[in-house]
């Protein structure tokens, strides 16, 4: 391999130096020619180059510019393959995490999306082209030369709403998309988050089930673990805000609330109750500091449908930004009952937590009877120093 590396890098050499040899011939009886050819004159003057000689020039030229980069990159790939191989778990997390290189492994998406005229309106295309561009590991999005689409008329401060459960949102804040079968948040069913008056408003007060777990209980049990005030949070595909919006009127805490607008427009909504929505997927490292949040939850979405490999990184993750002794809220996650045993539970149980709570029940739902599905709601805390029994934690990784 290397003797073949050597006989390329030897035959470039060669192609250069016989292209550089050429051209400097072809300079050289280029100024002969003028000097044999010129005039006496005391008035500088100069003959126009002959148009065969300057094609030949550029032709050589552009040779020497091209087996120069293929010279180097011959010359960096014989050192690169020097090196060892980069970790398995970053080639993983490359597969599904967004950066910007998963954007070459969709052309036609990519070529869609940048299908707009330069210093215009960008098109009003985020559902069908930018989510799902998104989701497929291809952010930041590239689309640099265009302006946001804006509703075409600005909401007077008076059409905001003052309060984050209001009766109704204004419908004017949304470019509704031209392929959408709604254009009010009227029409959007009232299982999605949108009913904010009624269903909404009665969220996390209450318990149903020991599913749930109410907002007095989880500050009664903050308190008694050490873990208040909750001054700063994370929801994790948390709807419309909701639970920000709660957090909000009681403790006037800030919660940040990713969103993805997949049907409906849940980041607007958000906005519009004056709470931060964070658009970004679930495979997203959070856009947070490290050790910066006292309460980390994850919504209804993250469930089985989420690769493990996945998960796993986004559970590290809600570790990364919780401070120490900080609580994570597993809210609603479900999965199959024999995976929670096999695969879900050691997931968690690998970052050491204390369990405040563990509640399973029977996920009764169409889906959930046809594949035996199984709800966990759990609240763990983050331990203050290293997590116990760390070596047994570390050897089960892996086993799951």
């Amino acid at each position: 391999m290397k003797k073949e590396r050597m006989g390329v890098g030897m035959g470039l050499n060669l192609l250069l130096l016989v292209a550089m040899v050429a051209a400097n011939i072809l300079s050289l009886y280029h100024l002969s020619s003028l000097r044999n050819h010129s005039p006496p004159s005391t008035t500088p003057h100069t003959d126009p180059v002959p148009d065969h000689l300057l094609h030949q020039l550029h032709t050589i030229r552009a040779t020497i510019s091209h087996l120069t980069r293929i010279r180097s990159a011959t010359s960096s790939s014989g050192a690169s393959s020097s090196l060892p191989p980069p970790p398995p778990e970053l080639l993983l997390y490359s597969r599904i995490a967004p950066i910007a290189s998963s954007c070459s492994d969709h052309p036609d998406l990519l070529h869609l999306y940048m299908n707009y005229t330069p210093f215009s309106p960008c098109p009003r295309d985020s559902l069908s082209v930018a989510e799902p561009l998104l989701l497929r590991g291809c952010h930041p999005l590239p689309r640099r030369r265009c302006f946001s689409p804006t509703p075409p008329k600005p909401l007077l401060p008076s059409s905001l709403p003052s309060h984050p459960f209001p009766s109704s949102l204004p419908d004017a804040a949304v470019l509704w998309p031209p392929t959408s079968p709604c254009r009010s948040f009227s029409c959007l069913p009232s299982h999605l988050g949108f009913d904010l008056k009624s269903t909404e408003s009665s969220r996390f007060l209450s318990a149903r089930s020991a599913l749930d777990l109410p907002l007095h209980q989880l500050l009664a049990i903050a308190n008694a673990a050490g873990a208040a005030p909750i001054r700063l949070g994370l929801d994790i595909a948390g709807g419309t805000g909701t639970l920000a919006a709660r957090l909000k009127l009681t403790l006037n805490a800030t919660l940040l609330t990713t969103t993805m607008n997949l049907g409906a427009p849940y980041s607007e909504a958000a906005a519009l109750r004056g709470v931060v929505p964070l658009h970004a997927p679930l495979q997203q490292r959070l856009p947070v500091h490290d050790g910066a949040m006292d309460l980390v939850r994850t919504g209804h979405a993250v469930n089985r449908w989420i690769p493990v490999p996945a998960l796993e990184f986004l559970m590290f993750d809600a570790d990364r930004v919780l401070k120490p002794g900080g609580l994570l809220w597993v809210d609603h996650f479900f999965c199959k009952a024999a995976d929670l045993d096999t695969v879900y539970g050691p997931l968690i149980a690998r970052l050491g937590y204390k369990r405040i709570k563990w509640a399973v029940g029977n996920k009764t739902d169409s889906g959930g009877t046809k594949y035996g599905e199984v709800y966990l709601t759990a609240l763990l805390q983050k331990p203050i120093g290293p997590p116990p029994l760390a070596a047994n934690i570390v050897s089960g990784i892996g086993k799951a």
